[in-house]
Order: structure tokens, then C-alpha cells, then sequence
């Protein structure tokens, strides 16, 4: 749940760009998403380490490699490699390795309850602890679920540092650390296949 959080906060970064009426305010605050998702999903790729917190009753951590469409996850349960085409999750406890399609819902079970639409939010960015603060506020009549997010990035650079996000009533808080943007090549997203010889394959595709 913590990684598609996590991805879910960036892909807001990726799609949150284009409008039509805007205020100095607004052009400022789409200005720098553009600038925060190519330090993470430009062509050089990027990782960071992040630790989730769900209004204290749930609490993650991991770390994630993204070059475009291509993603890695490591967390405390699931090692996933996705090279845009497929997905292979291997769920380490049972030894199991789960064959899913890259951009199916199936993968996880949050996944369509975080849609993100665009044109459902407000930009702004002011100032907060030292940081410039990103905020997204749900118009009315809103296609999706998700509330608010706020994003806290650096002023020089705009690497991301907090993350959060409201649906419903129910915060979730994601701590960025350890962000490098570059030097990511292609092979980390292949699955490495011969280190799992012996483990159980289940294709989800056909499903």
C-alpha cells in the first residue's frame, strides 16, 4: 500500500501541468511541479528512500528507482521490477513471484481507489519551514477521491521532501530521504530471473 501511495503522490507531479485560467500564484506553483517531476521521471531516472505513515495505524518503508514508465520497488514484503511492459512482484515470505501486466489495477488492491484527475484541484505554493509547500485542493463536483495533497520541495533544486495526501478524512504522510536524481540505468528494472528459479510463478495476466 505504501508504494502505490508513494507512486500515486509523484504520478500527481507527471499529470498536474496543464490549465487554463491562472493566477501569478498558480503559474508559480504548476511552474515548479514541472520542475519536481523531471527530477524524478526524466530521462535520467531518479530513487529515494521513503517512510509512510497512515494516520499512525499503518506504517511503511522502502525504496523506489523510476525512469519513465519503468519502475523498481524494494519494501518490507515485495521485491517489484517493472520494465513498462511487465510487472513481476516476488512476495519474499511465501517465495512466491506474481506476473502482472505494467499498468494493471490487479497489482494492488488500492490501486483505484487513489485516481487522480487534474482538472479536479486548485494549485498553490507558498513557503513553509523553509521550504516551498505545493498544494492541490478538490474543486466541487470532483471526478476522484483524493481531497488535498501537499508537497514540500527544496527552493534550490525542487527535490521533493514531504509528501501528503488526503482522501476522505484520512491523512497519509510520506518522508522522502536518500533522493538522487540520474545515473539510472535500464538493467535495474529487468527481473532478474535466475535468482528465483525455485520460487512459485503466478501469472496474473490471463486473469
Amino acid at each position: 500500500m505504501g508504494r502505490k501511495i508513494v507512486l500515486l503522490i509523484f504520478l500527481v507531479l507527471q499529470t498536474a501541468l496543464a490549465g487554463a485560467q491562472q493566477t501569478d500564484n498558480e503559474k508559480q506553483a504548476r511552474r515548479i511541479f514541472n520542475q519536481a517531476y523531471n527530477q524524478v521521471f526524466g530521462d535520467q531516472g531518479a530513487t529515494l528512500h521513503y517512510d509512510v505513515n497512515i494516520i499512525g495505524i499503518y506504517k511503511t518503508s522502502g525504496t523506489i528507482w523510476y525512469k519513465g514508465k519503468k519502475q523498481k520497488f524494494v519494501d518490507e514484503r515485495v521485491n517489484t521490477w517493472n520494465d513498462g511492459t511487465t510487472a513481476y512482484m516476488a512476495f519474499r515470505k511465501k517465495k512466491e513471484v506474481q506476473i502482472h501486466h505494467a499498468n494493471s489495477d490487479k497489482k494492488d488492491k488500492y490501486s483505484g481507489k487513489f485516481k487522480f484527475h487534474p482538472e479536479d484541484f486548485d494549485y498553490s505554493i507558498g513557503e513553509d519551514d523553509g521550504m516551498f509547500l505545493l498544494t492541490l485542493k478538490q474543486k466541487k463536483k470532483a471526478k476522484g477521491s483524493i481531497k488535498v495533497i501537499k508537497a514540500w520541495v527544496t527552493k534550490k533544486g525542487y527535490e521533493p521532501v514531504r509528501l501528503r495526501i488526503k482522501v476522505a478524512f484520512i491523512w497519509t504522510t510520506v518522508t522522502v530521504s536518500d533522493f538522487r536524481t540520474g545515473g539510472i540505468t535500464d538493467d535495474l528494472f529487468v527481473f532478474p530471473r535466475n535468482q528465483y528459479k525455485d520460487w512459485k510463478f503466478v501469472d496474473k495476466r490471463k486473469e
